[in-house]
């Protein structure tokens, strides 16, 4: 059953305001066969660790040496990264003073595919040392923090508050401490225009019923405030995330968003709406987890691995398998209209998304646990593309994609292969 949460507590959560060889790369490179530390259940230390959203130093350690070994599956995600037209150090940066999604004047795509630009040369710098690639990132990131001044729009500014907002703060960490990168610059942008958007959404909801809004709006934001809070050393932000995905009223805490378990399936808040938003949100929720996890915070284990049973659910059913499904009642507009949904949707079932891979070396290789669905689904599109490798719509760029490159870590054996 859906969570009891009373709909008046709305307004009190979040409402306080090509590479050679390891010589080349140049970095040491842990055993592969080291076991990263399990997550605890409570941030504890009073700043967080750096670079420490997405990716950390471990995984870039761990990327090289694969490389370096001629690992097949992970060259084949780095041969993904470096035929992207978005990763070439020729990128030159399209800053606006207004971006604006939604209704008249739409010009968000210059912006989302900036981000991503920005955050693929990133990555090649990160892997590589190549400074080429650090100053295409460098420039992009400096010239929107100088110029942009607001985010805009109809209702559909809150989703690129939230998934750019935290595409950004991604990329930002990646370039955190290099020369010439101005992170004040990125850190002020973050703070004074996606923040105040996140915080507006998640508290008011655009003014509608609580439950208007499906989980992906919820989600966005949250990882919004979570990666801002993270890039700024911001622990109330932090905190905050966490306590809204755990017991949040809106649609994108977790157990709102996975609101029915059938056994070891988890059917998702938006399943019965289409599969691209519930692909979607299996992508937010898993960017969210991995930054809590990379900072001490387990939300890939809470309920009891409720997370993993949703994703095996959407997994499974875009697989082309079926699933049950429990019919969905929920309140719209502004007086929370009742609407319901008693059977699962068909549209975009099969819908190729870059999330899965992320999920899956969580909950089978680092964790050891059972997923065949998320497992099946990963095999059947790896290697992973990122930005503009799905088509050129907005939806191919709400992930920032590369698992196959950025998630591939060796099966830990320790752990049995059950799902507690």
């Amino acid at each position: 059953m859906r969570s009891s949460v009373s709909v008046t507590r709305r307004n009190l959560l979040l409402g306080a305001g090509a590479l050679g060889t390891a010589a080349a790369v140049g970095v040491a490179v842990r055993p592969a066969a080291a076991v990263e530390p399990a997550a605890t259940t409570a941030a504890t230390a009073a700043t967080f660790a750096h670079p420490g959203l997405l990716h950390t130093k471990a995984d870039f350690t761990r990327i090289r040496s694969s490389i370096a070994a001629g690992d097949a599956v992970v060259t084949a995600g780095w041969q993904r990264l470096t035929a992207n037209g978005r990763s070439h150090a020729t990128w030159k940066p399209r800053p606006l003073a207004t971006v604006v999604r939604g209704g008249a004047g739409q010009n968000y795509a210059q912006f989302f595919i900036d981000v991503h630009a920005a955050y693929q040369n990133a990555l090649r710098w990160r892997i590589t040392d190549d400074p080429a690639h650090a100053l295409a990132a460098v420039g992009i990131l400096n010239a929107w923090s100088s110029n942009l001044k607001q985010v805009t729009g109809n209702a559909d500014r809150f989703l690129a508050a939230g998934i750019y907002g935290y595409q950004l703060a991604n990329t930002a960490e990646l370039l955190r401490g290099y020369q010439g990168f101005d992170l004040a610059g990125a850190q002020s942008l973050l703070t004074k225009v996606f923040y105040p958007l996140n915080d507006q959404f998640l508290t008011r909801h655009n003014d509608a019923y609580i439950t208007n809004y499906w989980a992906n709006w919820d989600l966005s934001n949250l990882a919004s405030v979570m990666a801002i809070g993270i890039l700024c050393d911001d622990r109330s932000l932090f905190d905050r995330a966490v306590t809204y995905l755990k017991t949040g009223p809106g649609n994108g805490s977790i157990p709102h968003a996975v609101p029915f378990l059938h056994g070891e399936l988890g059917q998702w808040q938006e399943s019965g709406r289409d599969q691209g938003h519930s692909i979607m949100g299996v992508g937010l929720l898993g960017a969210i987890c991995e930054m809590a996890w990379n900072q001490g915070v387990d939300l890939y284990g809470f309920d009891d691995n409720r997370f993993l049973k949703g994703a095996e659910y959407v997994a499974r059913y875009n697989l082309g398998n079926e699933v049950p499904f429990t019919t969905y009642e929920w309140g719209t507009g502004v007086t929370g209209a009742r609407r319901t949904q008693s059977v699962i949707s068909p549209a975009g079932r099969g819908e190729v998304r870059p999330v899965w891979e992320q999920v899956f070396h969580h909950y089978v290789n680092r964790r050891g646990l059972a997923a065949p669905n998320v497992t099946a689904m990963a095999k059947s599109i790896r290697a992973e593309g990122g930005g503009g490798d799905y088509g050129s719509a907005s939806g191919g760029y709400d992930q920032l994609g590369f698992g196959t490159l950025m998630f591939t870590r060796p099966l830990t054996k320790t752990k049995r292969q059950s799902r507690r």
